[in-house]
């Protein structure tokens, strides 16, 4: 798995605002979750080591990744830097191959002005993630992000 999978976007929101977004378990369970889903952070220990549990159940009809209408990652903080980055080493909980091995997403925000510069990078994705649809979920959640600090 060599795959990296990044979206960016300009929000029209602070720095200080939008990490704030990305660091708050209530606020990740408003923009996280993409088009047709819905989110619940059953864990969030936000500090290098920490760990983090993220469901995100489908509204439809689909199976997910873990089988039951849901995609659940199980994640260790390797970075936080506060105001800044947020990287996680992923796994997803699946008996599906195709979605074994570790996925590190990056979270970074860079003020640009009044504004913020935002991008979402997932390295070594599973080869089970349709390249296309994991970067229009990326997209997703940042458009849900900039809806929800605002920008």
């Amino acid at each position: 798995m060599t795959r990296t999978d990044e979206a960016t976007m300009m929000i029209d929101a602070s720095s200080v605002r939008v990490y704030k977004a990305l660091s708050d378990p209530e606020a990740l369970e408003r923009w996280l979750p993409p088009d047709g889903m819905t989110g619940r952070v059953a864990n969030y220990d936000l500090r290098e080591g920490g760990a983090s549990r993220i469901v995100l159940r489908y509204e439809g009809d689909e199976p997910g990744k873990a089988g039951d209408g849901t995609d659940v990652v199980e994640g260790t903080f390797v970075e936080v830097t506060p105001g800044v980055r947020i990287v996680q080493d992923f796994d997803f909980v699946s008996d599906d191959p195709a979605f074994a091995g570790t996925m590190r997403m990056t979270w970074e925000v860079t003020a640009r002005g009044a504004a913020s510069e935002v991008v979402f990078r997932a390295e070594n994705v599973p080869s089970g993630i349709s390249a296309e649809d994991h970067r229009a979920g990326l997209e997703a959640s940042l458009r849900n992000l900039a809806e929800y600090v605002g920008g």
